[in-house]
């Protein structure tokens, strides 16, 4: 039965080009934005995925941006280090010539202010970007990651960096090592002597005015170790002899070369050390007081003006070279590792960013194809939309 009022081909018609239209719609988006989800119309959950990780790798851009600044403020602190460590091997020369006699220890003495002075002058000028780590003692953050768990929860990684106190203030020099110590003719802040095997070396303790926080470093051959001077040391009735025994233990647990460590009753402030190794070792001491700079020793002077204070003095600086030595490699373990970090959130940026491409992106062959195919079924939609309504238009030729 036909009709005049109900024309079900047209309709029918009409919806088939409706549809080929809105497909065709959708594709040309595609292919002017390349993205097949644009936006949460498209498809909520992948835009929902796809925005959260955008918004991953814009942060991963920013971390990128703190490593390289982290890296560069570690870099420059290293190379100061080490330049520290070379200006303080200079210091060492004159210094160990200073032991000798028949030496101009004046010039030797002027020699070694100034490169005490270029040694500052170079933990001064150790800043990038305002921060300088070598001047204060503590740690400095480094962002160096987000990371997001299976809840969605995201929290921040750092990599900490140790920074050194490399000043020369807040110095008072102190005879903290007596005449006793390693077979030295002279007191002072520090000593450098060498035990023969099977020989023998007393380590005295002298100053009984040592505060809480002041250190004592000491080196047996390649081995070190620290004892930091408590509260309870300098209550104590006799700090020197508590210091004495304190620190006979703090060797006995941070040594392992062979050597024996005893307490000399007879001489209430000294510990004696006998070294049971085949072969002589050298035994350095180095006092800093609480709150000093690893400089400090230079700042208040070494005193090289007799030989026996000149041997004293290259335990001080003996010290000092392997402060200066333990920041280059601590410094340069850390630098490359903030190098290793930034190379892998910029490989992690670009996996993300290649992830959310294949959630999103469009892929523009088959969008192609697929335009040009609705742009023919666009046509023949409109020329079967035509017939159908003239479908109408044939009933005229029953009334004639």
């Amino acid at each position: 039965m036909s009709s005049i009022l109900t024309n079900t081909s047209s309709m029918v018609a009409l919806q088939t080009l409706k549809s080929i239209n809105s497909n065709l719609g959708k594709v040309q988006s595609e292919i002017s934005t390349g993205k097949t989800v644009n936006s949460a119309k498209d498809n909520a959950a992948l835009w929902a995925i796809s925005k959260t990780m955008e918004s991953d790798v814009s942060g991963f851009k920013s971390i990128q941006e703190t490593l390289s600044v982290g890296e560069s403020t570690v870099a420059v602190a290293r190379q100061a280090t080490e330049t520290i460590t070379d200006l303080l091997g200079e210091i060492k020369t004159r210094v160990v010539a200073a032991t000798g006699d028949n030496v101009d220890r004046a010039k030797l003495s002027t020699e070694i202010v100034s490169l005490s002075d270029q040694i500052q002058s170079v933990v001064g000028a150790a800043q990038f970007n305002g921060l300088n780590l070598l001047n204060s003692v503590g740690t400095t953050s480094v962002l160096s990651s987000l990371d997001r768990d299976s809840t969605g929860n995201v929290s921040a990684s750092t990599i900490d960096v140790a920074t050194v106190n490399f000043s020369d203030g807040a110095y008072s020099g102190k005879d903290v090592f007596g005449t006793a110590t390693a077979g030295l003719s002279a007191a002072g802040e520090g000593f450098a002597a060498t035990t023969a095997a099977a020989a023998t070396a007393d380590i005295e303790i002298a100053d009984d005015t040592l505060a809480a926080g002041d250190q004592i470093n000491l080196t047996f051959g390649d081995e070190k170790v620290t004892y930091v001077i408590t509260a309870a040391d300098v209550a104590a009735t006799s700090t020197a002899e508590t210091i004495a025994i304190n620190l006979k233990a703090a060797i006995e647990g941070q040594v392992t070369s062979n050597i024996s460590v005893d307490y000399d009753t007879s001489a209430a402030d000294t510990i004696t050390i006998t070294n049971n190794e085949s072969v002589s070792m050298n035994i350095t001491g180095q006092f800093q007081n609480a709150g000093a700079g690893a400089m400090s020793a230079l700042g208040a002077g070494l005193d090289i003006s007799s030989s026996a204070n000149a041997q004293a003095s290259l335990g001080t600086v003996e010290g000092l070279i392997d402060t200066a030595i333990n920041a280059s490699s601590a410094f340069g373990t850390v630098e490359n590792r903030i190098s290793i970090q930034k190379d892998f959130v910029s490989t992690l940026t670009d996996a993300v960013k290649s992830g959310i491409g294949s959630l999103v992106d469009a892929d523009m062959e088959e969008a192609s194809a697929r335009l040009q195919a609705l742009q023919v079924q666009q046509q023949l939609g409109v020329q079967s939309l035509s017939i159908a309504n003239q479908a109408p238009q044939a009933l005229l030729s029953l009334f004639r």
